[in-house]
């Protein structure tokens, strides 16, 4: 039993590591005129020098991100390694493997605005790239 109580706290403090700062959406809605779809978009904090695990937001998700302030380094499929600053956006198609995303300072926080049109019932927002 301890090692299981173990085990779960080791697993949530990884997570916490090297999961993106994903809060509540600030805003999520079914689009009236696109039947099962829907819109999310979520604000996402990295603390200096943050970065996440290779990902996809799954085979529904098309993906838009606008840096708010700071830099982040991202690397989505098999396009380059860019640095996107405040003011500048990128996008990631439906099943896209998203290979690298960090924030590029060591010093300074950065602050992006992740809006997501995926399927209705689409479970994963976030899923690890093993």
């Amino acid at each position: 039993m301890k090692f299981r109580i173990v085990a779960a706290a080791c697993a949530a403090f990884v997570f916490s590591i090297v999961a993106p700062a994903y809060a509540a959406p600030n805003f999520a809605a079914e689009i009236p005129n696109i039947p099962g779809k829907s819109f999310t978009a979520n604000e996402v904090n990295y603390a200096p020098g943050q970065v996440d695990v290779a990902h996809t937001h799954g085979p529904s998700a098309f993906v838009y991100v606008y840096v708010i302030s700071g830099a982040v380094e991202s690397k989505v499929n098999d396009g380059e390694t860019r640095i996107y600053r405040a003011g500048e956006s990128f996008s990631e198609p439906p099943g896209a493997m998203h290979w690298i995303c960090r924030n590029a300072s060591k010093t300074e926080p950065a602050k992006f605005l992740a809006v997501f049109v995926a399927d209705t019932n689409a479970k994963q927002k976030f899923t690890p790239i093993k």
